[in-house]
């Protein structure tokens, strides 16, 4: 049944002592805080990535300029997609029990939720199929993944850490952010440890003044929407991968960001109406969303961790 049942609404209402609802499944993602987004016009952002500079030489007095091979680049399109859910509450269950919570409230920031799980999923592991649009996995070059992790993977060392910074080149080798899931920033901590007299304390604080750690001065974002279950040589289903890079600065040069509508910027809702056919009400929730890579040197790798 599409609707919201009697004895699920009765568990926000019976109990005067919550005046809410307890959230016992939580997806904890401060990279979206600094995550950018761009608005943009039509269904699909078209850009040039660059491939090569044009060429330069020295000239010494009288000599010939040869140096006449222009810049080239790749039109690249990123397109947008629909993430939508209706919200669908009986008449009576809202009249008589929303006492405390309300229930088509509750129904509304439980689709907004699962719709935005549902791109953060995809922006690490969707692969353009199934109206999804493409994420990190599918969007790292192979020049861009490090080489450290060896043939069969490695547990996580601080040299893999330092070759995925270097491969960052776009800005002028400035790093935004690292991506790992909690179980590699766990390694991370322990490696801290064993250095002996090393605090784990160095970190940066977020625009809502959550603090997050940070490494040579990148901060670390825990995403657990990357997979563990990854296959590297003879490894087995045991490793992950850990991402770098850099976000866009509204220039759409640079790094990666997170696209929406321009007319319906991120994810609204929108109240349908009763039910022809029963007494229930519509409320519908939507986000015209993609994701972009903007710059290949923008982003990098390390496949293959163990730990």
């Amino acid at each position: 049944m599409a609707s919201v049942t009697l004895a699920e609404s009765a568990k926000l209402s019976q109990n005067q002592l919550l005046a809410g609802v307890i959230e016992n499944i939580v997806t904890v993602n401060p990279l979206y805080e600094v995550l950018p987004f761009m608005g943009i016009e039509g269904n699909a952002l078209a850009y040039n990535r660059e491939n090569a500079l044009g060429d330069s030489q020295f000239l010494g007095v009288g000599g010939t300029i040869t140096a006449k091979a222009a810049a080239t680049f790749t039109n690249v399109t990123s397109s947008l997609t629909t993430l939508i859910g209706d919200a669908e509450v009986n008449g009576l269950i809202q009249a008589t029990r929303s006492d405390f919570a309300d229930q088509t409230a509750v129904q509304v920031a439980s689709k907004a939720k699962s719709i935005a799980r549902k791109f953060q999923d995809a922006m690490i592991n969707g692969d353009g199929a199934a109206d999804s649009f493409s994420g990190l996995l599918a969007l790292t070059p192979a020049g861009q993944k490090g080489l450290l992790s060896g043939a069969n993977g490695s547990n996580l060392t601080f040299e893999i850490l330092d070759e995925l910074i270097d491969l960052v080149k776009d800005k002028d080798g400035q790093c935004d952010y690292m991506m790992m899931p909690s179980r590699t920033r766990r390694a991370y901590f322990a490696l801290l440890r064993g250095l002996g007299g090393a605090g784990i304390g160095e970190s940066t604080t977020l625009p809502s003044g959550r603090k997050v750690p940070v490494y040579n001065g990148v901060p670390i974002f825990v995403n657990d929407f990357i997979p563990v279950n990854q296959v590297k040589g003879a490894s087995g289903a045991i490793c992950t991968s850990i991402f770098a890079g850099t976000f866009d600065d509204g220039s759409g040069t640079h790094g990666i960001s997170g696209l929406s509508a321009l007319r319906d910027f991120g994810i609204s809702v929108k109240n349908i109406g009763e039910k022809e056919t029963a007494d229930e009400e519509i409320t519908r929730v939507k986000f015209y969303c993609g994701f972009a890579n903007f710059s290949q040197l923008g982003i990098a790798l390390a496949d293959g961790i163990k730990n």
